[in-house]
């Protein structure tokens, strides 16, 4: 038995034996104050107690949707639809699920379905349809926005409903009225905590930071332990952290502080710790993330983005075994994932590959299917493999360029091809074996398409000519000979000619020139190179000797 369920399993032995074991209301409370932990424990609690209340199904089924355990979810609002008592209830979960697929037909046939049977002044009742249209991850406000309008309709004092309108209009950007509508809640029901923190939220979205600070922290006085307002809190700071690079090392301690608090007052839920993770992937604080990713990891039913949070944490501390564990496990389940994803778990592959002979080819599969997944994620190679390069890994700094390089549409496209081009020749270079040939004419390859995509880069024409000169044959020299003369008219034509930084390598090319031509047989063509060679160096031996030769 895993630690999760001892921990509920207690929670429910605690629940039973108190003066409020069976009670509903405690349950909606805890959830109100995101205690998702005790309001499950309770809920389950109730529904083995009380297995023909269709409500019970219908709130438990609620908490887990909104912990986006979906199957447990839809598990118990299938078995609450066929209780009698208020057993309809449970096609609103349906029908939220339905909508989360994009469902919308069957989403409303579910809706209906549960409408046609609450009773005409069960008015909170109605407003959890509302409400699911709302909480649905597509959304529809309008649909929200008409069923709490009909409530106020027939009890204008409903304080809850003026509350669902409001959220209704917030997310259709509409502020104005979104904050009438949490005014008019809180004028009806002045204890409708939920309704002033929307009023935050919103100061929130409009960078109003210290004020919506300041509003949670006047709910705060009512009731020191509302967890929402915690988080609210520390919310804000992180925002104002992004805003404010000056405080931003203090307003991201402040946010940490305040999710410490939320954790506490929200009894350290898995939820809890689930949003504690965001807060520590966006301010990159990569050591506790993997601490507590790899705690939650072990909790039965947690979201599955917990194992994408342990892998990037691992790659990030350099703990690449823990990485590959993480981010193996979150792709085997995800139904959506990203380039990073492929990317990291790549790199976590290459990073131990030494170690594991089957690693690396896994690790350059991964950094393809990046790219494919995600064409932009191919930006981030350039400064990876440039590391490689750096540190001298010239297999692996090519094997990362070269994917990144098939990427026409990323920034780095000329200069991913220019170095994969440059590390492959700097092998071919270096090689003594005598077994270079297919290394330097790769050089040659991704040279050509570097200088395709940037006709003005000067040094990709000049190590084309060095990788070229490496070769055999009349093919390989002639490519040779057009590289350095595009290398001479591309810093010809910005000035650079006669520059001491371009001294040597303009020396070399003129000589190579030069040579070509005597080669030729295309004497006055040489010895023209050869000169210029000489205004260069005067006392240049080769030049002068040569030019003896040929002028004879």
């Amino acid at each position: 038995m895993n630690k999760r369920n001892l921990k509920s399993l207690l929670a429910i032995a605690l629940i039973s034996a108190s003066s409020f074991a069976q009670d509903l209301e405690t349950a909606k409370k805890a959830i109100q104050d995101e205690q998702y932990d005790k309001a499950k424990a309770i809920l389950k609690s109730l529904v083995e107690s009380k297995p023909n209340d269709g409500i019970n199904y219908y709130y438990l089924g609620d908490v887990l949707l909104q912990e986006e355990e979906v199957e447990s979810a839809r598990t118990y609002f299938e078995k609450g639809i066929a209780v009698k008592s208020k057993g309809f209830l449970n096609f609103i979960g349906l029908g939220q699920l339905a909508l989360d697929d994009n469902n919308v037909v069957l989403a409303k046939e579910n809706f209906d379905k549960a409408l046609k049977s609450i009773r005409k002044k069960d008015y909170n009742e109605q407003l959890l349809v509302a409400s699911a249209y709302l909480n649905s991850k597509h959304n529809q406000p309008k649909e929200a926005i008409a069923i709490a309008q009909a409530v106020i309709a027939s009890d204008y004092t409903n304080a809850n409903a003026y509350n669902v309108l409001g959220k209704a209009y917030l997310a259709e950007n509409n502020f104005n009225e979104a904050f009438s509508a949490f005014r008019n809640a809180i004028s009806y029901d002045e204890s409708l905590l939920d309704a002033k923190l929307q009023l935050a939220i919103i100061t929130k979205r409009g960078r109003g930071f210290a004020e919506a600070i300041k509003a949670c922290e006047e709910i705060l006085v009512v009731n020191p332990n509302y967890a929402p307002a915690l988080r609210e809190i520390a919310d804000s700071y992180y925002l104002w952290s992004t805003r404010d690079n000056a405080n931003k090392a203090n307003y991201v301690n402040k946010a940490d502080e305040y999710y410490q608090k939320y954790l506490v007052a929200s009894d350290n839920s898995v939820e809890a710790r689930v949003k504690y993770a965001d807060f520590l992937l966006v301010t990159g604080d990569y050591i506790k993330l993997e601490k507590l990713a790899s705690s939650l990891s072990k909790e039965e039913g947690v979201n599955n983005k917990i194992n994408r949070y342990l892998g990037y944490a691992g790659y990030h501390n350099a703990n690449y075994a823990v990485a590959i564990q993480g981010l193996e496990k979150y792709l085997t389940k995800a139904k959506k994932v990203i380039g990073r994803d492929h990317l990291y778990l790549g790199l976590s592959y290459l990073n131990t590959a030494k170690d594991n002979n089957g690693y690396y080819a896994k690790g350059v599969e991964q950094l393809q299917k990046a790219v494919q997944v995600e064409p932009a994620v191919a930006e981030e190679f350039h400064a990876i493999g440039l590391d490689l390069s750096k540190k001298g890994n010239l297999k692996e700094a090519i094997d990362v360029f070269s994917v990144s390089a098939a990427i026409k549409t990323q920034p780095n496209y000329t200069y991913d091809n220019y170095y994969a081009a440059y590390c492959y020749y700097l092998l071919g270079r270096d090689d003594a074996s005598g077994n270079n040939e297919g290394v330097l004419n790769q050089a040659d390859k991704y040279f050509a398409i570097a200088i395709q995509a940037d006709p003005k880069l000067g040094e990709a024409y000049f190590f084309k000519a060095r990788a070229n000169r490496l070769l055999k044959g009349d093919e390989a020299y002639k490519r040779m000979f057009d590289a350095y003369s595009g290398y001479l008219k591309v810093i010809g034509e910005e000035g650079g000619l006669s520059k001491s930084d371009n001294k040597d390598r303009v020396i070399e090319a003129y000589t190579s020139i030069a040579t070509y031509h005597a080669n030729k047989k295309e004497n006055s063509e040489a010895i023209a190179m050869f000169n210029k060679v000489l205004e260069l160096d005067p006392q240049n031996e080769f030049a002068k000797n040569t030019i003896k030769a040929l002028s004879k």
